[in-house]
């Protein structure tokens, strides 16, 4: 590994000096573990592969971060003048998804030469502006210095879904790194059970402070919730759970996908969990990161929201019992109940911050009050869509980070995965994506009362046509 992850800079303190070289070296902490994961690739011709037809070549994404500094920065009046019109033009826009049939991409990017020579252009100005850019302490939203913090939380985000999209690559252009180690512990699935849990009061937000810890703008505002009492899965479901699933033709039988889920099955032919690699005689492979390896029972299985849903309605009917994915008001009952309520995850106790490996481990390893995995690992679906708190304002800076995500198409996921660091490993922290989409995600299951089906996709469609008469 190449080391432990610091932990997201703070935005106060006493001494100007110390916090400038703070920040110094939590910015080159995440310019060099970004620019690490791109020595996976054999050669320099990989940057111009799409690992996923609905992406852009990956060369687009190792530029994207380094523009993203210095277009905030210019917005928020620090930089007057660009590096590269050009490169802060194209590699500005098309970081999700294109079409689902997208299948090339006609653009004409730089040589990867330029684009490493770009970077360090960046890395010189970033360093440059901590050094001298007047500073008080403490930051706030307003603070030109929040531009920065900004840039070094986005990258984060990128080292994640760029070691997603890395998953996704064929083999053949991947090579295995000693400084992203993978679990060595592999075994037989274990046997789930349920944890019961009180029915409380919870209180969502960070209201209007930061609290002392950079936060994305759908964090702020305030909700509270009544979470009626619930039972939890005690684990994540691993793959040898999901693999009954999968063996009793899951993907085939059209009563456990819901309209979107058929959608997704239809355009993709999956036929199996996205990381699961299907070998001719009917058993299934893993892929981790950059290798292949004997398929690990005991690992949380990574699926998309469709898959995790179609699930539950199997096992609902295996079981005779009505299980869902949680809520996200759920899930903060069982991060308290768990002691993980702290403002910044505990890395010593989970799987995240590339504090033990490039991979998921074991789901019986990390215990968190009577759950395993509340927090690492792998993220975990909610079934909540992302929506904004009361008291919610886009800063001026960023005005299209979360309002797009509120259309009642993404779905939150929460706890982080291994990779996971910065802002991702934050009590308050809120992210969401498309339920078809691919992410180191899996879910755990809960039984409780909830919405039913036709109330849920009455609720979306009402969050959608709302979104359009506002945002649309």
């Amino acid at each position: 590994m190449l080391h432990r992850q610091m932990k997201s800079v703070r935005l106060e303190g006493e001494s100007i000096t110390a916090k400038r070289e703070e920040l110094r070296l939590y910015f080159r902490a995440s310019f060099d573990l970004f620019e690490s994961l791109f020595e996976l690739f054999v050669s320099d011709e990989v940057f111009y592969r799409q690992s996923e037809p609905t992406r852009h070549p990956m060369i687009f994404y190792f530029g994207h971060t380094a523009i993203f500094y210095i277009n905030k920065l210019i917005s928020a009046g620090v930089l007057t003048e660009r590096i590269d019109p050009h490169f802060e033009s194209l590699f500005a826009v098309g970081v999700d998804e294109m079409t689902w049939d997208a299948s090339s991409d006609s653009l004409r990017w730089p040589s990867i030469h330029e684009v490493r020579v770009y970077r360090q252009k960046v890395r010189h100005i970033v360093e440059e502006t901590i050094t001298t850019l007047p500073m008080n302490l403490p930051i706030t939203k307003e603070d030109p210095f929040w531009a920065i913090w900004m840039g070094i939380e986005h990258e984060r985000i990128h080292i994640e879904t760029s070691s997603v999209l890395h998953r996704q690559m064929p083999l053949k252009y991947m090579r295995a790194n000693e400084n992203f180690p993978i679990c060595p512990v592999q075994g037989d699935a274990v046997e789930n059970a349920m944890v019961a849990f009180s029915a409380r009061e919870i209180r969502m937000g960070k209201g209007s402070g930061d609290n002392g810890l950079y936060g994305w703008d759908n964090e702020y505002g305030s909700l509270i919730v009544n979470v009626e009492e619930f039972q939890a899965s005690k684990y994540l479901v691993s793959n040898g759970e999901f693999m009954d699933f999968v063996q009793a033709n899951g993907y085939g039988v059209p009563r456990w996908w819901d309209e979107e889920g058929l959608k997704f099955l239809s355009i993709r032919k999956a036929v199996c969990p996205p990381f699961w690699v299907p070998q001719s005689d009917g058993t299934y492979t893993y892929r981790a990161l950059a290798q292949e390896i004997p398929m690990p029972y005991n690992w949380p299985v990574e699926v998309n929201a469709l898959e995790a849903e179609a699930f539950c309605r199997w096992k609902s009917a295996q079981d005779g019992e009505t299980y869902r994915l949680p809520t996200e008001a759920e899930w903060r009952v069982m991060a308290e109940a768990g002691g993980m309520n702290q403002e910044i995850f505990d890395d010593s106790r989970s799987n995240i911050n590339l504090a033990h490996f490039a991979s998921s481990v074991p789901v019986d390893t990390f215990a968190h009050g009577e759950l395993y995995d509340v927090v690492g690992n792998v993220w975990q679906w909610t079934q909540t869509q992302m929506d904004s708190f009361e008291g919610f304002a886009t800063h001026p800076w960023y005005d299209d980070f979360s309002e797009p995500t509120f259309d009642g198409k993404h779905n939150l996921i929460k706890g982080g995965s291994w990779i996971s660091t910065g802002n991702e490993i934050m009590m308050e922290s809120r992210y969401a994506f498309r339920r078809h989409f691919i992410q180191h995600a899996g879910f755990r299951y809960v039984i409780g009362e909830g919405e039913t089906e036709a109330q849920k996709y009455t609720r979306i469609e009402q969050m959608f046509k709302k979104w359009k008469q506002r945002y649309g």
